[in-house]
């Protein structure tokens, strides 16, 4: 064996250390929003998202309203996703949905004083337009790369090349968050495969 490929659970990490295995670290675990999203506005705004979608959960009465509101919003009748943390993508999908769903969910918020607070503002909105624009364009190579049933080694230098040059380089219309965001997963990506062992 030359080399294995996990996650980062401390079980396996441990195993490969205890065996003297050399380990790569799974290339989509590596590049997953936590890394990324480690900013006050982003906790912030997750946070409101999540209370958002817990108050339709527990609501037989929004959800109600959440579909009929689709139909006639001629929404897409999706259900609302919530952050999971064992689940890779799990904060960017649930940031996707809100804003593909914002109309509804605003108007349904706003009709209940309980749940005012959690509409989105302008400032939630600029921050989940950021995240998407940073780690959008990032998920098809991440959940490629992170396959259990094929061999996916050989794809990570093509891709890791596309992210640096293309995906993850500054573009004129990043907001400052996304051009942080980009700027924190190309230099954490640097960092894991700069090891020549890795290489």
């Amino acid at each position: 064996m030359t080399c294995m490929t996990t996650d980062s659970g401390a079980n396996m990490v441990k195993a490969l250390d205890l065996n003297a295995w050399t380990r790569l670290q799974c290339f989509g675990h590596m590049s997953e929003t936590k890394k990324s999203a480690k900013d006050p506005r982003v906790d912030r705004t997750v946070s409101i998202l999540k209370k958002m979608v817990s108050a339709f959960s527990f609501s037989w009465k929004k959800k109600r309203e959440l579909a009929r509101l689709q139909t006639e919003m001629r929404l897409p009748p999706h259900k609302l996703i919530t952050d999971s943390p064992t689940r890779w993508g799990s904060k960017l999908a649930m940031i996707e949905r809100a804003l593909e769903q914002e109309k509804a969910i605003s108007e349904i918020l706003k009709a209940d004083k309980k749940t005012r607070c959690l509409v989105p503002g302008y400032m939630e909105k600029d921050v989940m337009e950021s995240v998407v624009k940073a780690l959008g364009p990032l998920r098809d190579f991440t959940d490629t790369l992170s396959g259990e049933d094929y061999v996916s080694v050989s794809y990570v230098k093509p891709v890791f090349h596309l992210f640096k040059e293309h995906l993850l380089k500054a573009d004129d219309d990043d907001t400052d968050l996304s051009g942080e965001m980009k700027m924190t997963i190309l230099n954490y990506l640097t960092d894991k495969y700069k090891d020549p062992k890795t290489d």
